[in-house]
């Protein structure tokens, strides 16, 4: 099933590559007008995943959720949880009644695909890989992020080699095909609220493909039980 997936995703990639040539980081207001509700509704957020984290153990592990990236999420032994409200296109109803606010947010906003809050563990390594295919875009908003002895956000993604640093209720819009990884240097949990946001203004048989990719793995997440 990896050796599917990953050759699955390169085959993806490339067609999407031949056609849209942006940078790694891209302009919210340009790409995703709503980011700006969610940055406003940050303390509301923060203190849904705060309540999440309490029972963290919970929470299922990112390879738990999805076997094919165990190379990313298990690798140093350290944990990545994942709580995902919902999965292209389809909605985990009982992650979102955790979640009022988030839920009414991610409802409200037809360009959100996918919404979940991720629970970085104290010195955790994402190692470098890519994401699935440019039909959508990753929006990270800080919910609570350790800072360093210098008073910088203490867990860093790395793009394309230009490390970024998202405090406490900022966020950045950003296209995950480019290599990317993550480190924590801190000793206290990172988290932070992913959403996969459609890709405005590609050619119009893009974005019919993206559309039926996201209706078919939305499809596959409910077979597998996953959402």
């Amino acid at each position: 099933m990896s050796e599917f997936y990953d050759r699955f995703t390169r085959t993806v990639r490339g067609i999407y590559d031949r056609r849209i040539h942006t940078p790694p980081v891209l302009d919210c207001a340009e790409m995703f007008p709503g980011a700006q509700r969610f940055v406003a509704e940050w303390p509301a957020l923060q203190a849904e995943a705060q309540a999440l984290a309490a029972n963290l153990q919970s929470v299922p592990r990112f390879h738990e959720l999805m076997a094919e990236q165990a190379d990313i999420s298990a690798i140093d032994g350290l944990d990545w949880r994942v709580f995902l409200l919902k999965v292209y296109g389809v909605d985990v109803k009982a992650n979102m009644a955790q979640c009022p606010v988030l839920t009414r947010l991610v409802q409200a906003d037809p360009d959100v695909v996918s919404a979940s809050i991720s629970f970085l563990a104290p010195r955790k390594h994402i190692p470098r890989h890519n994401g699935p295919f440019r039909g959508i875009l990753r929006f990270q908003l800080s919910l609570t992020m350790p800072v360093d002895a210098d008073g910088r956000p203490a867990v860093v993604l790395g793009i394309e080699d230009q490390e970024y640093r998202i405090g406490s209720g900022e966020c950045l819009l950003w296209d995950d095909t480019y290599a990317h990884e993550v480190w924590s240097h801190s000793d206290e949990l990172r988290i932070a609220l992913l959403l996969d946001i459609r890709r405005r203004g590609m050619p119009r048989g893009l974005t019919l493909l993206s559309n039926a990719i996201i209706y078919a793995i939305g499809l596959a997440a409910r077979v597998r039980k996953v959402a």
